[in-house]
């Protein structure tokens, strides 16, 4: 199980990239994914939908179970990820390099507020 140092996480096991105009990339760590198994399914969100942080927006479905993915920020989804929704077993081989959504988030300094790859790992016991 690997964490990616230059990435913040969400409790709730979301990974998020601050790309470089503020906007956010957002994908499932390695350790959902290996929680999860093999990934049959992704229900992701539209491009336009108000969220708020904690909110249940996406669903990841594995052959041993469905799980929601939340909102890592409050924002607008500006993009999905409609080719990870056509291969979803790809997220198993590679989690920090399949991402699921985009948010224009409503606060920057919201970011601050997760966990930085060192307190993740920590908090998975890794």
């Amino acid at each position: 199980m690997s964490v990616n140092p230059t990435l913040k996480y969400a409790p709730s096991h979301e990974w998020v990239k601050v790309e470089a105009d503020g906007s956010l990339t957002v994908g499932i760590s390695d350790h959902a994914q290996e929680a999860l198994g093999d990934i049959v399914f992704l229900e992701l969100p539209e491009a336009g939908r108000s969220i708020t942080a904690q909110q249940a927006i996406a669903v990841v479905e594995s052959v041993k179970a469905a799980s929601d993915i939340y909102a890592p920020v409050s924002g607008t989804i500006i993009a999905r990820n409609d080719a990870i929704a056509d291969t979803p077993e790809a997220i198993n081989n590679a989690p920090y390099d399949n991402w699921l959504f985009k948010i224009a988030p409503s606060h920057a300094a919201d970011v601050d507020k997760l966990l930085s790859a060192e307190d993740y790992a920590a908090s998975i016991g890794d």
